[in-house]
């Protein structure tokens, strides 16, 4: 069962933010009250945050409108949040605050006093909307086939550590994968099967990694993984054990293709790790593919540095 969804409700008239917030957790939502405008724009770009709001036209501190511009002049740097829907409150009749609102950045209004019915058809939408945007966000981010971050997901993540690593001084290491003679299982057990290997594949590396450690399809049989706080003496034996996970049990051809006989798959990794004098993501993964080399020259389902 899915969580509820958390609305965040700004209101300065004390009778409204409790009937408002009566209503919503009546209809089921968590809500956050507030009366302070500076508290909601802290609450919506904070972490957790709700991701549908309601706010008074008039709040202290800050206005209803001037957190929309705020909150949508901050998106940029917010990248890969989903997306929060507004609802603004505003005076029935000040048409001119409707537009305003909108212009600002809110999604949508009810006027003041509001019709109960109104608000849930309103919020209903809302969470319509979200979903929507929730599902284009994962089509942009993640791997059909495997689950997993795609190539241009993978990659942010990578820039994003290589910058904490610039701050910090920390270390952290990258490994590239491939799997080992790929073609030759799509050229003998067909497409399907290949599919099936590679998304198998991603589950075991998933498993044999820690936690928090990110493992992205990086593009056709090729799969990074970034190792946060690690250096490469660490990401070894962390490879070592990915190797062992994918070459241990053996895979199946999909029913009605290639002969029904399981087969085994292996796999070879290069690892590279930061130095202070890394000049960029680009020179980590151009290590790591010259250490993949080095061990599809070894013979395949090997590591090396």
């Amino acid at each position: 069962m899915n969580d509820p969804m958390k609305i965040l409700v700004a209101e300065d008239d004390a009778t409204s933010l409790f009937m408002l917030q009566s209503l919503l957790e009546k209809w089921g939502y968590e809500t956050v009250a507030l009366s302070d405008g500076v508290e909601a724009l802290s609450v919506l770009n904070g972490e957790d945050p709700p991701f549908l709001a309601i706010l008074d036209w008039m709040l202290p501190g800050l206005s209803g409108p001037e957190i929309c511009r705020r909150l949508r002049m901050g998106e940029e740097a917010r990248k890969g949040r989903p997306y929060q829907y507004i609802i603004m409150l505003t005076v029935k009749g000040e048409k001119e605050n409707v537009v305003a609102g909108l212009d600002a950045g809110a999604d949508d209004y009810v006027t003041k006093p509001f019709d109960s019915q109104e608000l849930q058809m309103r919020i209903k939408v809302g969470e319509r909307i979200l979903l929507l945007q929730e599902q284009l966000r994962k089509a942009a981010l993640y791997d059909a086939l495997t689950g997993l971050p795609n190539r241009r997901a993978v990659i942010d993540g990578l820039e994003g550590e290589f910058a904490r690593s610039e701050r910090s001084g920390e270390s952290f290491a990258i490994a590239l994968l491939d799997l080992d003679h790929f073609k030759e299982v799509n050229d003998r057990y067909g497409h399907l099967t290949g599919d099936s290997v590679l998304a198998e594949s991603a589950r075991r590396i998933r498993s044999a990694v820690r936690s928090y450690d990110l493992v992205g399809r990086y593009g056709g049989e090729e799969f990074l993984l970034v190792f946060p706080g690690l250096k490469s003496d660490d990401a070894l034996r962390i490879c070592e054990r990915v190797c062992s996970v994918i070459e241990k049990k053996p895979f199946f051809p999909v029913p009605q293709q290639g002969s029904g006989t399981p087969f085994t798959v292996t796999a070879s990794l290069g690892i590279c790790e930061w130095n202070p004098s890394s000049s960029g993501p680009d020179e980590l993964l151009m290590g790591a593919d010259q250490a993949l080399y080095r061990a599809k020259r070894k013979g395949r389902n090997a590591v090396c540095l």
